[in-house]
């Protein structure tokens, strides 16, 4: 069952690559999670997702130099040469474990959106049904699966444009509004930072989850047609848009409404789109919505069931989940997802509100760990290289040293962090099992590196 012939396909192109990402990205964490992250920070959030924006260059550099170097070989791949199997069978399983968690969120969320047309059907039932969408598009060839999320997470983007022209507009006088003035918005009402420097500290765990997802860009390497020439101007446009499509919307939404006085009832893209006198942008808003966490549920799935793949073949998860179809698809491991994904959409039936908050702080925890063994994985790596690579990452090893520190402070306020107590357990606990599993797992490794090592010396 694991030793069939077929493989993955060199068949994703750079703007599907883009685009996978971006919808991995750009979802609830930014059309919803931007009320949570003013509310605590004010205007003076944007530095935030700045400050998360220059670590994810940093992280999305050191990927692109070692997938030059290491043609073939994923994100997981990088982490294995540099630290052995005993990392890697963590650091990707607790990646599955993210993305699972994180398509669970999504395909419930997206239920909610479409009770809104669909209010008496019941929410599990939309709920799965979003999930067999989900995993009906996942069953497609690499190709077809890229050209299909390129479309879908590029009606959010087109919206996110759509939503920074109007809303200038109205914040410069273009579009008559009631207000005569909004740029005082940036200053009254406690000023830009009206909660104090450390409030964007706390609005920094929020934006870790909402810009997680990036790094799938690292997992699409062995499908990823001339992956070593395209991954480089990839990830320096990539960087650029994703912050911009984040801190413009948000410096908007601040212009035009008070921190203060924004609603967590809707969307703050839905309040300016009202204001711009859109007919219909509670309907409008609510198709960008249910497109935004389809698409990131859709990435997500992708980066679990690519991850899986790259487990198995690399000895680290079951053989089966190696198998690819014909087609192009490793089959097994989006059966096991689709069986996860399934079974979590049925949390609908339960108290929802709890699950949610004991699944939100799983990725923007999980997300910090993988980042830090990207770092330093290159860290590691630099000196050994084959060859040398096209493309560098600038400032070594001091930018890249000082961006594994910054995020395992992050990540140690995370675990401190009272709102995420359950969460971080549950992660940590999950942590402890993995580690467990892989000392009895590789001890036949250990084994032949001590063999191997006493023949040298020999």
């Amino acid at each position: 069952m694991g030793s069939n012939h077929a493989s993955l396909q060199k068949n994703l192109l750079p703007r599907h690559i883009s685009l996978m990402a971006m919808g991995g990205a750009i979802g609830t964490g930014i059309f919803k999670g931007s009320a949570e992250t003013v509310s605590l920070a004010g205007p003076g959030v944007i530095f935030a997702y700045t400050f998360a924006g220059l670590l994810l260059l940093v992280v999305m550099g050191a990927i692109a130099e070692m997938a030059i170097v290491y043609p073939n070989t994923n994100m997981k791949g990088f982490i294995q040469k540099a630290f052995g199997s005993r990392v890697s069978f963590v650091v990707g399983w607790m990646y599955c474990f993210m993305w699972l968690a994180v398509c669970i969120i999504e395909v419930v969320v997206a239920g909610f959106f479409l009770q809104y047309w669909l209010p008496n059907i019941p929410l599990w039932v939309l709920s799965l049904s979003c999930a067999a969408l989900v995993i009906g598009i996942n069953m497609m060839n690499v190709k077809n699966y890229g050209e299909f999320e390129f479309w879908f997470a590029g009606i959010k983007i087109a919206m996110i444009m759509v939503f920074i022209v109007l809303g200038a507009a109205i914040l410069f006088g273009i579009i008559p509004s009631n207000e005569s003035n909004y740029l005082q918005n940036y200053t009254d009402h406690g000023g830009f930072f009206p909660n104090g420097w450390m409030s964007i500290f706390s609005a920094l765990l929020i934006v870790m989850f909402s810009y997680g997802g990036s790094e799938l860009i690292g997992v699409t390497v062995t499908e990823a047609k001339d992956a070593e020439r395209v991954l480089p101007k990839v990830i320096k446009s990539f960087i650029g848009r994703i912050v911009l499509f984040y801190t413009l919307p948000i410096l908007i939404i601040c212009g035009l409404i008070p921190w203060n006085e924004l609603s967590d009832q809707s969307s703050p893209f839905v309040q300016v789109l009202s204001m711009a006198g859109l007919q219909g942008a509670a309907h409008i808003m609510n198709f960008i919505l249910i497109t935004a966490v389809l698409s990131a549920a859709n990435s997500g799935i992708y980066g679990c069931t690519r991850m899986l793949h790259s487990l198995a073949t690399g000895g680290e998860a079951p053989k089966s989940f190696g198998y690819v179809s014909k087609s192009g698809v490793p089959l097994y491991s989006i059966m096991f997802s689709a069986v996860i994904l399934f079974g979590g959409s049925l949390f609908a039936l339960v108290d929802q509100d709890r699950v949610f908050t004991l699944l939100m702080a799983i990725p923007g925890f999980v997300v910090s760990l993988v980042w830090i063994s990207i770092c330093l994985a290159q860290i590691k790596l630099r000196k050994s290289y084959p060859k040398e690579p096209s493309f560098k990452l600038w400032g070594f090893p001091y930018i890249t040293g000082l961006t594994a520190v910054a995020l395992s402070v992050i990540s140690v306020v995370f675990v401190f962090n009272e709102q995420n107590r359950v969460s971080i357990i549950a992660c940590l606990v999950v942590v402890a099992v993995l580690i467990v599993i892989s000392i009895f797992k590789f001890r036949n490794v250990d084994e032949q590196d001590t063999n191997v090592k006493e023949k040298d010396v020999i």
